[in-house]
C-alpha cells in the first residue's frame, strides 16, 4: 500500500495524540461518554438479547485475554467486543451522533476494554486518550461513509475502525500495518441496511457487537501481517474534507445522550408528550387522541403493540403511551408485562403518526416533532416543534448522567458494588492501572439470574 496523505496524519493521530492533548471539556467528555456507556452495559444484561450473545461468545469464542460483563467467563478479545457490544445495543439507551444517524461509543468502549490485560498496564489516562481518538476516527469514517454510499447502513460499518484505531495504538503497531487495520476494519464492517431492521425490528439491531468484533480482530490480524485493501473513507480524495480538522475538531463533544431506552427517532415525541403532560397535570386516563408530526424515518416507527423489546424499541406510539403512564423508558417498561400494560396499549392505539415534509427535510442534521394532545373533555395541548432532550446543545449535568447510570445498574448490582462500580469510572482518570475496572465489570451479578 503507497502511503497517503491523509492516512499518514490519521495514523499520527492514532498514535501520537496523549492525554495532555486533549482540553480539558474533551477530557471530562470521554469520562461522561465511558460512564453513561457502561451503564448501558450493565442494564443491557437484564435483556434476553444478551443473555443469547453471552452464552454463545463464552462457547464459540472461548479464549484468553478478556471477559464477558457482569458474567466472568474468559473469551477472547473479539468475543468479547462482540458480546459486551451488543449487549449496549441491546438497551439503546446510548449516546450517538446526529450526522450520522447511530452510534460510535457502543463498539468503541468494548473494544477499548477487550485486550487491556494482553501488554503492560494501562493507566485510566491513556485509556480514555484512546477512547476519544477513537470517537474521532469512527465518527469521521462514519460521515465519510454515509457522503459516499447508497444505501444507509448500520455503526458497525464505520465504528469498526474506531476500533481497529484503538487497538493499533494499543499493540503499538507501525504506520503500515494501522493502515491495513483500517483497511480490513471497512472492508469487513457491517454495510447491512439500517431501514430493514426499523421496518422489521429484531436482536439485529445496530450492528455496533459486529463492529467491535470487526475493528478488533482487524487490529489483531494486521499485527501479524494480514494485509488489507486502503481505507476508502479514510483515504479517498473526496472524502478530505471530513479529516481536515482531526485534532481540532473533537466530535466526541457533539455527542448526544439518550434518556430513554428507544430510537432516537422516537425521542422527540417522548419529550413533547411528557412536556404537555407536566404544563397541564394530564391525566393519561384523560386522553382521547395524540397527534404525532414528525420527520420520515420516525412515521416509519409505527408498530402500537410490540411483543418483544426490539419492536418496543423501535417503536413510537407505544414508547410514547409508556412514558405517559410510567414517566420513565427502561428495561422494566420495555419487555415482559411492560409489553402487556393495559392502559399503555389503549393509550397507544390513539397515537396518530403524521410525517411533516418540513420536519424530514431537516433531517438529520436536526430531529424534531410536534405533539397535540386532545382530552375527553375537547381540551387541546400542543407542543410546537419540540426535539429530544438531552442533545449535545443542551446536554445533561454530570450529577444527571450519573443518576441514570444508577438508575440502569440498580436492577443487576447490589449498592455496594454499583457504588464501587460508578466511582471508579467516574475516577477512573486516577487509575494506575485501567484492569482493576475491568475485573469490577466482568464480576457475574449479584442481583439477577445469569
Amino acid at each position: 500500500m503507497k502511503r497517503a496523505e491523509t492516512s499518514l496524519r490519521v495514523t499520527e493521530f492514532i498514535h501520537e495524540t496523549n492525554w495532555d492533548d486533549l482540553p480539558l471539556p474533551i477530557q471530562s467528555q470521554a469520562r461522561r461518554c465511558l460512564l453513561d456507556t457502561l451503564g448501558a452495559a450493565v442494564g443491557g444484561r437484564q435483556t434476553r438479547l444478551s443473555q443469547i450473545i453471552h452464552d454463545f461468545c463464552a462457547s464459540t469464542y472461548a479464549g484468553v485475554g478478556a471477559q464477558l460483563w457482569v458474567d466472568g467467563r474468559p473469551v477472547s478479545p473479539p468475543g468479547a467486543a462482540l458480546a459486551n457490544g451488543m449487549t449496549i445495543d441491546a438497551l439503546d439507551i446510548h449516546d450517538g451522533f446526529t450526522l450520522t444517524k447511530g452510534h460510535a461509543g457502543a463498539a468503541l468502549v468494548p473494544a477499548n476494554f477487550s485486550t487491556i490485560v494482553l501488554n503492560e498496564p494501562i493507566s485510566g489516562q491513556e485509556f480514555l486518550a484512546a477512547l476519544t481518538v477513537g470517537y474521532q476516527i469512527a465518527l469521521r469514517a462514519g460521515l465519510a461513509l454515509h457522503a459516499t454510499a447508497c444505501d444507509y447502513h448500520t455503526s458497525g460499518a464505520w465504528n469498526a475502525l474506531g476500533c481497529a484505531a484503538i487497538i493499533a495504538r494499543r499493540l503499538g503497531l507501525n504506520e503500515d500495518q494501522t493502515r491495513h487495520a483500517l483497511g480490513i476494519a471497512e472492508y469487513h464492517g457491517p454495510r447491512s441496511q439500517m431501514m430493514r431492521c426499523i421496518d422489521h425490528p429484531t436482536m439485529l439491531k445496530d450492528g455496533s457487537g459486529w463492529g467491535a468484533m470487526t475493528g478488533v480482530s482487524a487490529a489483531l490480524l494486521a499485527g501479524d501481517g494480514f494485509s488489507g485493501a486502503p481505507s476508502l473513507t479514510v483515504e479517498a480524495k473526496e472524502i478530505g474534507r471530513f479529516w481536515a480538522d482531526l485534532g481540532d475538531r473533537w466530535l466526541i463533544a457533539e455527542q448526544y445522550f439518550k434518556p430513554f431506552a428507544v430510537c432516537r427517532w422516537a425521542q422527540p415525541a417522548i419529550t413533547g408528550v411528557l412536556m404537555l403532560q407536566k404544563q397541564h397535570d394530564l391525566d393519561p386516563q384523560t386522553i382521547q387522541r395524540i397527534r404525532v408530526a414528525t420527520f420520515h424515518e420516525a412515521v416509519r416507527l409505527k408498530d402500537a403493540h410490540p411483543e418483544s423489546t426490539e419492536v418496543a424499541q423501535y417503536s413510537l406510539p407505544f414508547p410514547v403511551a409508556a412514558a405517559l403512564v410510567h414517566r420513565q423508558l427502561g428495561p422494566d417498561e420495555l419487555s415482559g408485562q411492560g409489553l402487556l400494560h393495559p392502559l399503555v396499549n389503549q393509550l397507544a392505539e390513539r397515537v396518530e403518526l403524521v410525517e411533516d415534509s418540513g420536519f424530514s427535510a431537516r433531517f438529520p442534521a436536526e430531529r424534531i416533532a410536534q405533539v397535540q394532545i386532545r382530552t375527553r373533555d375537547g381540551s387541546m395541548f400542543d407542543t410546537g416543534e419540540v426535539e429530544a432532550d438531552w442533545g449535545a446543545e443542551y446536554p445533561p449535568t454530570d450529577d444527571v448522567l450519573r443518576e441514570k447510570f444508577r438508575w440502569l445498574a440498580s436492577a443487576c448490582l447490589s449498592q455496594e458494588r454499583l457504588t464501587e462500580l460508578e466511582l471508579t469510572i467516574w475516577r477512573v482518570a486516577e487509575l494506575p492501572d485501567i484492569s482493576f475496572l475491568g475485573q469490577l465489570l466482568a464480576q457475574r451479578s449479584d442481583t439477577m439470574d445469569q
